[in-house]
């Protein structure tokens, strides 16, 4: 295969490029600029141009920060801060384009953040108008019945003309979240009665929380902290937001972070150091909820098993404290809560979006530096029998692949070093010796990782041939090629499992297999994310990166934004409309280049794809876990935000109350359906799920049983590569 750059992405030519551009100036310096306090350092003028030229020259793009993009970005940053349109008045937005709608893009060149810091203020003061009227409002009686109703994503809808209007929502905005709460707790309490009454349930660990405050007392506690916040903000953060919001207007990864977040980046985005291993941020639609992107490969929180992407923290429980109720939150509290002493544990409540608050869950875990190394590929055989078809069960090797991992500094430092790609040929070499009669690899939440390692990977199943094109800024198109002679270390039949939290490299993981034939792809469609960025560290503030290439199929289609679509559809467990690239603002557009020749070794025609589809979705139809999985998605729809809610809490205490019982059925279908014992009720089954939960996450990763509900992916990949009429399939013999 041919040698490539370890680190193109902070190749030396990129860095070099970035060094000249950041020299540039744009003009003179402004005046000091004193909005609301904020007074400009020469270090904030000269990052804010240093940014500006990035985004002016050196974006994949090639989009020039003009009067119309600075236009855009302003826009952007009113939607950024006021994402729901609760708080600018359109009053507000008019002024503010009209005063700076035309010059705000020069103003960033010329390094003023004068436009930025106003806007902000005026984010700040509606801000503080909302928690004055909350707090008056919650030392009052509420009545929660009647016949209003509100809207709760509001996204997509106008400002509020008026202060009347605007304080219309609000209060009933407070109703409904008093409303949430109060049901939340009713639950809770329900909850906690099983474990008191049915003490063997908690299987010895202590659940009961007890928590004594009025949903009032709560609320109140949650808008103190939120405005506590805007007391802490630093003019560098306030600068953060401007130029991240500029940034992001280009597209959903070029981002800018302020000092103290670019100099404990990975503690704030990955928490690397001593704590649980997730990727957090703020969730898009209600920023008071902090949602998990990703997971660290062998964090904590990775290893309990019960902590997903796209879940909500909801609460912390630090170092044997009571639980704190961290809606609200700043990411960077969250993170304050989340570190500490490495081998201490820690708790977090977390739950899934558009789910009710009772179902959230418990996950305890022991706060550790996070060791990549410390997990990875796994490899093991499952044995399995197509019903009426094959005599003896199949032995099915399963690859399960997290990332595509590799210790950059180890490597360079002549140390030894795990890499994804090691690690797979270790454990193909294994499965080639146990004689399976087929491959499945697992890549579902795979986030990516090295570019070098997924073509090194690719090198072990494909003959010989291009496999990914890299296109930059300027139109240049490099080619990763495999050029090991048509050398294989695997060539028997393959399935690769993906989902739309299987992203970047894992893409191009996909595509290749699927473009020249090795392989099924299976599952739902992939993330999107066919982007490449360089990490800035030279700014005179703080760090960005900015994306300058994109990722292209040997076909010339691009995995950007479009993903990888399956060649067999199994049951999609993310929700679409929030999670993945084409979920994002501003996300690059798919598009195409010129083929890479290459020269298939297989193919499945339209007619074996239907037929594979068709036998697939009678099963996954009979299947109870499927049948279960299919269940929660409708469930999941019937709490539509863009839909009225009526504000009555007999009313909504009736919709809860029909999704618990929805998804009870749904769980005690599943288990009559295998042989189990159902539950007698929904607060019976929450506690024990909680206690479930609890102590799964204290068992070791390799102790762990897998889930049924993961394990019927893996059953299926393989009856659909089993049942693949070889034919269709270029056999290696074929091949020659």
């Amino acid at each position: 295969m041919k040698k490539q750059p370890a680190q193109w992405l902070l190749s030396a030519a990129s860095v070099g490029v970035a060094g000249i551009i950041l020299a540039q100036s744009y003009g003179t310096a402004v005046a000091e600029t004193n909005t609301e306090g904020f007074v400009q350092t020469p270090e904030q003028k000269i990052t804010t141009r240093q940014v500006a030229a990035l985004l002016d020259r050196s974006h994949y793009l090639n989009q020039p920060l003009d009067s119309k993009t600075g236009s855009e970005i302003l826009s952007m940053y009113i939607d950024s801060l006021d994402t729901n349109h609760t708080l600018f008045l359109q009053s507000d937005v008019d002024e503010f384009k009209k005063k700076y709608g035309d010059d705000f893009g020069d103003r960033l060149k010329r390094g003023d953040l004068s436009a930025g810091v106003d806007v902000f203020e005026r984010y700040r003061k509606r801000s503080n108008e909302y928690f004055t009227m909350a707090s008056k409002m919650l030392k009052t009686d509420i009545d929660l019945t009647g016949n209003e109703t509100i809207v709760l994503d509001r996204e997509k809808m106008d400002h509020f003309k008026t202060k009347k209007e605007q304080r219309d929502y609000w209060t009933r905005q407070l109703k409904f979240q008093l409303m949430s709460i109060t049901l939340g707790q009713e639950d809770e309490k329900a909850k906690e009665k099983v474990f008191l009454s049915n003490p063997d349930i908690t299987r010895g660990q202590d659940l009961v929380r007890n928590d004594q405050r009025t949903p009032s007392e709560i609320l109140q506690n949650r808008l103190s902290r939120q405005q506590e916040q805007f007391t802490r903000l630093t003019n560098d953060e306030i600068m953060e937001t401007i130029l991240n919001t500029a940034m992001l207007t280009y597209d959903p990864h070029s981002n800018y972070y302020a000092p103290i977040q670019a100099n404990e980046l990975q503690i704030q985005s990955s928490l690397q150091l001593e704590g649980i291993g997730v990727s957090i941020r703020p969730d898009r639609k209600n920023p008071d909820y902090t949602r998990i992107v990703t997971l660290v490969d062998g964090g904590p929180a990775a290893k309990s098993g019960q902590i997903k992407p796209n879940d909500l923290i909801i609460g912390i429980a630090k170092d044997g404290e009571n639980m704190t109720d961290v809606v609200g939150w700043s990411t960077r509290e969250i993170v304050g809560l989340i570190r500490g002493k490495r081998g201490t544990p820690v708790t977090i409540k977390v739950r899934q979006p558009n789910a009710p608050d009772a179902s959230a869950r418990n996950v305890t875990v022991v706060r550790d530096i996070i060791q990549q190394e410390e997990s990875g590929v796994t490899h093991r055989v499952v044995e399995v029998q197509r019903p009426n078809i094959d005599k003896t069960p199949k032995r099915i090797g399963v690859l399960e692949i997290p990332s595509f991992y590799l210790n950059y500094r180890a490597r360079r430092n002549g140390e030894d070093y795990r890499s994804v790609s090691i690690d797979t040929e270790k454990a193909l070499k294994a499965l080639n010796k146990e004689n399976i009669d087929g491959l499945v690899v697992d890549l579902r939440n795979n986030p990516g990782g090295s570019l070098d390692e997924v073509a090194k990977m690719l090198g072990f199943f494909i003959k010989s041939g291009p496999m990914v094109q890299i296109r930059d800024n300027r139109g240049n198109v490099q080619v990763y090629r495999d050029d090991d002679g048509g050398e294989q270390l695997y060539d028997g039949k393959m399935t690769v499992i993906t989902n739309l939290a299987s992203a970047s490299a894992s893409e191009i993981f996909a595509a290749a297999i699927q473009d020249y034939g090795r392989g099924l792809i299976v599952g739902s469609t992939t993330t999107g994310k066919g982007s490449a960025q360089i990490q800035l560290d030279n700014l005179a503030l703080g760090s960005a990166t900015l994306t300058q290439r994109k990722f292209y199929r040997v076909t010339g289609g691009s995995t950007q934004n479009k993903g990888v679509v399956p060649d067999v559809e199994l049951v999609n467990i993310y929700d679409d409309a929030t999670f993945g690239e084409r979920a994002q603002k501003n996300a690059l557009p798919w598009d195409t280049i010129k083929t890479a020749p290459y020269k298939p070794e297989g193919k499945f025609t339209d007619t074996t794809l239907a037929t594979l589809n068709q036998q697939s979705k009678i099963r996954q139809e009979q299947n109870p876990q499927f049948v279960y999985l299919s269940s929660l998605n409708d469930i999941r729809d019937m709490e539509n935000e863009k839909k009225p809610i009526r504000l009555d809490i007999n009313s909504r205490r009736a919709k809860m109350k029909l999704i618990e019982k929805r998804s009870l059925e749904a769980e005690n279908k599943r288990l009559v359906a295998t042989g189990e014992r159902p539950y007698a009720n929904w607060n019976t089954y929450q506690a024990a799920m909680d206690a479930k939960f609890e102590e799964r996450s204290r068992m070791k990763a390799t102790e762990r049983p897998e889930l049924p509900e993961d394990e019927a992916f893996i059953n299926e990949a393989a009856y659909l590569m089993l049942s693949a009429d070889p034919e269709e399939t270029l056999s290696p013999k074929e091949k020659l």
